[in-house]
């Protein structure tokens, strides 16, 4: 991301397919990168991963390899032929090889690509960072920093110094950088692509061997000189000291600000996220089929014992669960959903505040405006801790969700801005140290729990917020402190398959039961 998180591209988003976001969306991101920086003419793929990152153990499970198949072949995150995504590569010509190697990786989420044709072979590196963002930290060699936010543009030259006066002189653009590695090259960052009589002439110069051009792969761009009006809750309550605006009209303001769109952009663009969810959770609610999954459609099991009243007291409550668990259990079986704040907490938020907006009779708006509550507390834990459980654990996944959840609720209630924001450090309170040990290396369970967990934690935070609760620990503050917990929380309970409940005996039995029916899809070095 750029210093300032977007709402629509960290926070609330990608509609995608799969199990992970981290896996799934961000390879597919990265993928398309690939494919534009190849000019759409891949052979030939070597696809390494660190032996003690979290891809070794859960690249195929948790979808990174269907992410990357389906972006080498330009498709979307939401295309419903993801699932096939090897068998169409492979019927495309292209060739892929899986290592499990020591690349020197700094990151957990580590993607080194090595790409080739009968003309040209390139190297890429990549991160995924949370939530379906990524990160291009290496082309050729070279240490770049690209977020897939810019029209990106590659002059492979000889001399780049000549060839910068020429490119100021012609167009405009954000960014101009010269990379020396493998080969020399220049990078220009801009809103559009230059147009084809400057390509033309460009290429044609002595010394330049190649342009190449890669397309935006987020829904926000950034430009130059982006500002926001505030970056924390602390800067965005003195910001609202002389407007008395509501959590979701401060989300407007941000956004706004920004994506640079108007306020009704913003809002219609949460609509369409906040209908593309609800179509999600009534789907769940037929039920759903997929084979390579460990649980079934229990949300069905659930709604036939609420109609028969053999539950529990707490309409509330139990409509949240069925909420959530449809969610899931439309991820699980590879339907479309929204990452929210991530794939594997995409049942929290949205179930929470379905459930509670249903339950209150509440009209479509107000779904909208408390998503938009959530998502501006998503920028504040974007901006300054993490969505990736294989940084931060679970906690940065189910936490953050239920804590986006308490802030929407809380909200939905009439509650003051006060209100919206001490339910959000509450909830988040409640959800520091939680690991992420996921059984049979899928995104399904402890997930389930977990969501329905941070869901039902969200209502009671809004309830104690709305009661005024004391929070005594400001939200910012409940922020840095997920970071620095989510910094000592070992690797091994970080996604990786490799602690908790992931290395139990009936794990490892479900486990081996799932990689019997699904092969094995790499090589160690």
């Amino acid at each position: 991301m750029s210093n300032y998180p977007s709402i629509f591209n960290d926070v609330i988003g990608p509609v995608m397919r799969g199990p992970s976001s981290s896996h799934c969306a961000a390879s597919l991101r990265i993928a398309r990168l690939c494919r534009d920086l190849m000019d759409h003419k891949i052979k030939d793929i070597l696809i390494e991963f660190a032996p003690d990152g979290s891809l070794a153990t859960t690249h195929k499970s948790q979808g990174s390899d269907m992410g990357l198949f389906g972006g080498f072949l330009g498709w979307d995150a939401s295309d419903e032929r993801l699932p096939q995504s090897e068998s169409y590569l492979a019927n495309a010509g292209i060739q892929v090889e899986i290592r499990i190697c020591d690349i020197k990786a700094n990151h957990p989420n580590t993607y080194k690509l090595n790409l080739s044709n009968e003309f040209e072979t390139r190297h890429l590196t990549a991160i995924s960072t949370g939530g379906g963002m990524i990160e291009v930290i290496s082309i050729d060699g070279a240490a770049v920093s690209m977020w897939g936010d810019y029209f990106e543009t590659l002059i492979y030259c000889q001399e780049p110094e000549s060839l910068l006066k020429y490119i100021k002189a012609n167009i405009q653009y954000d960014d101009l950088v010269v990379h020396k590695g493998l080969q020399t090259f220049i990078e220009i960052k801009s809103q559009s692509f230059p147009n084809k009589v400057f390509c033309d002439e460009l290429s044609s110069i002595d010394g330049v061997y190649a342009v190449k051009f890669l397309n935006p792969v987020l829904p926000v761009m950034a430009r130059k000189n982006l500002t926001v009006p505030f970056i924390t809750c602390n800067q965005m309550l003195v910001y609202n000291e002389s407007k008395n605006k509501r959590l979701w009209e401060l989300a407007v303001d941000y956004e706004s600000e920004r994506g640079n769109i108007t306020a009704e952009e913003v809002f219609e663009k949460m609509r369409a996220i906040v209908r593309i969810m609800g179509n999600a959770i009534e789907l769940g609610l037929k039920g759903t089929h997929y084979e390579d999954r460990i649980l079934g459609s229990q949300s069905l099991q659930f709604r036939e014992k609420m109609a028969a009243n053999k539950l529990v007291d707490g309409d509330v409550n139990n409509r949240v669960i069925l909420y959530v668990s449809a969610m899931m259990e439309v991820k699980s079986s590879m339907g479309v959903i929204v990452a929210a704040p991530t794939a594997g907490s995409c049942g929290a938020l949205p179930g929470a505040l379905f459930g509670v907006a249903h339950t209150l009779q509440l009209a479509e708006d107000e779904i909208v405006k408390a998503m938009l509550a959530a998502g501006l507390i998503g920028v504040f834990v974007a901006a300054h801790a993490t969505f990736s459980a294989e940084v931060g654990g679970c906690m940065a996944e189910t936490g953050a969700g239920g804590g986006m959840a308490a802030a929407g609720i809380a909200g939905m209630k009439g509650g003051t801005l006060k209100q919206e924001i001490a339910a959000a450090s509450l909830a988040l309170q409640n959800s520091l140290g939680i690991i992420c040990d996921p059984i049979g290396n899928r995104v399904e369970a402890p997930c389930l729990g977990r969501n329905v967990m941070a869901a039902t934690n969200a209502i009671s935070c809004a309830n104690m917020a709305l009661s005024d609760y004391e929070q005594l620990i400001p939200l910012d503050e409940v922020i840095d402190t997920m970071k620095a917990v989510g910094d000592q929380i070992h690797h091994t309970l970080r996604c990786t398959n490799l602690g908790g409940l992931s290395i139990t005996n009936a794990a490892k039995k479900i486990e081996a039961m799932l990689e019997e029916n699904t092969g094995k899809h790499f090589k160690a070095c």
